[in-house]
């Protein structure tokens, strides 16, 4: 069966990432904690399905209260999904999105694009690490011999302090379902997904380590979730422009 198909390559692919890029997000982990203890904030952008890690990381149960996503909705599906392919693939765009960013060097920056060809989250990546904020990226490195989109021929790793593969394929889906040979089962939110969290829990448990509580929000649908979040909350919205 084509789900069956498509849980054997979800779980292989999973385990791929943990064999071959723990070093990868325990580096990104740490940068996240250093980041937390100088009181800075983790920024989190991308395009298109990538914006998903955007939502994931941010304001939910058990997400650290520092996230700051950049919901540049214009190149979000709702806004129009054909736009926003031909926005993810302009240059000079970036520029305009940052300057409403106050991203210093006690920043975190945190990049998803899978292909890493496109031109706009490239120039997110490069103006974030220009301003001195350490920037991760989570990209497909089976991509890297594809040619990118970028003027100057840059991918997503050419512009970021630590990277992480995610091991999706190009293409992105993995199950034949046409006798033409296209595929349906895209695995390139769950890995994405997956690595962003495990950077989180990283970050956690170096803090922890450190003596130093993480601040994280609790489930407001849970017994004195609000009460403990008001105060994250309070923390945090004059510097987080979502809340």
């Amino acid at each position: 069966m084509f789900f069956e198909q498509y849980s054997s390559i979800v779980f292989s692919l999973l385990q791929d990432i943990l064999s071959n890029e723990t070093d990868a997000i325990r580096s990104a982990g740490d940068a996240v904690a250093g980041t937390i203890q100088k009181g800075g904030l983790v920024y989190v952008f991308g395009c298109g399905h990538s914006h998903m890690v955007e939502e994931e990381l941010f304001y939910r149960a058990g997400g650290l209260a520092a996230i700051s996503p950049i919901f540049e909705t214009s190149t979000m599906l709702h806004e129009g999904a054909i736009k926003s392919s031909m926005i993810e693939r302009m240059s000079g765009y970036a520029p305009l999105v940052l300057e409403r960013y106050d991203i210093s060097p006690d920043d975190c920056f945190i990049a998803a694009s899978t292909s890493g060809i496109n031109t706009f989250p490239i120039e997110m990546a490069k103006g974030a690490r220009d301003r001195g904020a350490k920037v991760i990226g989570i990209s497909s490195y089976n991509y890297l011999e594809k040619q990118s989109r970028h003027p100057e021929g840059l991918h997503l790793p050419d512009v970021c302090d630590i990277v992480i593969n995610n091991h999706v394929p190009a293409g992105d889906a993995t199950v034949q379902v046409r006798s033409d040979g296209t595929k349906a089962g895209p695995v390139s939110s769950i890995a994405t997904i997956f690595i962003a969290n495990a950077i989180m829990l990283t970050a956690c448990e170096v803090l922890r380590n450190q003596g130093i509580e993480p601040e994280v929000y609790k489930s407001g649908n849970y017994e004195g979730g609000d009460e403990h979040n008001a105060s994250l909350i309070k923390r945090y919205k004059a510097r987080i422009r979502y809340l």
